[in-house]
């Protein structure tokens, strides 16, 4: 009697067979240089894999939120369609906006977090701010990619990618909002993959 496929072992077949293209997922470590070689903190770093979903699943949420007068983190980076949150932590109210072309909202005068989150349902980076305290300037980096993350002092991220060559993607604030950012292609490998930008 022939045995019966499961969906599982359905699966380990489509794998055997594509086994050299997305299969095989690692852990790849990225790392984000200046052009004279010094690590870059605070990089939203993307990498890009074919044929993987664009738009973030239902219920996906992240939070930006009000510390000490301060965008926390400055720089939070979301696969596209996330609801994101914007939690007041502070003493003080807080009214924060967005002009930017992504998306354009406004969340006036509030204390807590809002019932409401703000969908980021297109790629590209809004800029935040606060028409209380000027000061306070924060960015939302949405990608159409669920690899992602923001390097480290050390310039430093790590994302769990399947293996093949795929495309890599880096913004920084000082690039300013309709730069989409530095791209580079890469293979994945044991070693970290480095890319250069210019501070």
């Amino acid at each position: 009697m022939k045995a019966a496929q499961t969906p599982a072992s359905l699966g380990l077949l489509v794998c055997l067979g594509l086994m050299h293209s997305t299969c095989w997922a690692l852990v790849q470590q990225i790392k984000v240089l200046s052009d004279t070689g010094q690590p870059v903190a605070g990089a939203a770093v993307s990498v890009f894999v074919k044929g993987v979903k664009p738009t973030a699943s239902p219920g996906t949420t992240a939070d930006m939120a009000q510390r000490d007068k301060n965008f926390a983190p400055k720089l939070r980076i979301v696969q596209t369609g996330t609801s994101v949150n914007f939690p007041n932590f502070d003493t003080v109210r807080h009214h924060v906006y967005s002009f930017s072309s992504i998306k354009t909202f406004e969340i006036r005068l509030y204390a807590g977090t809002p019932a409401a989150p703000i969908v980021f349902d297109k790629p590209g980076t809004a800029t935040l701010g606060c028409n209380i305290h000027d000061r306070m300037l924060g960015y939302i980096h949405v990608v159409d990619t669920p690899y992602f993350g923001v390097s480290d002092a050390n310039g430093q991220v790590t994302v769990d990618i399947p293996a093949g060559e795929h495309q890599l993607r880096v913004w920084l604030p000082t690039m300013g909002e309709a730069n989409p950012g530095l791209e580079q292609p890469f293979k994945t490998a044991t070693e970290a993959v480095v890319i250069r930008v210019k501070p």
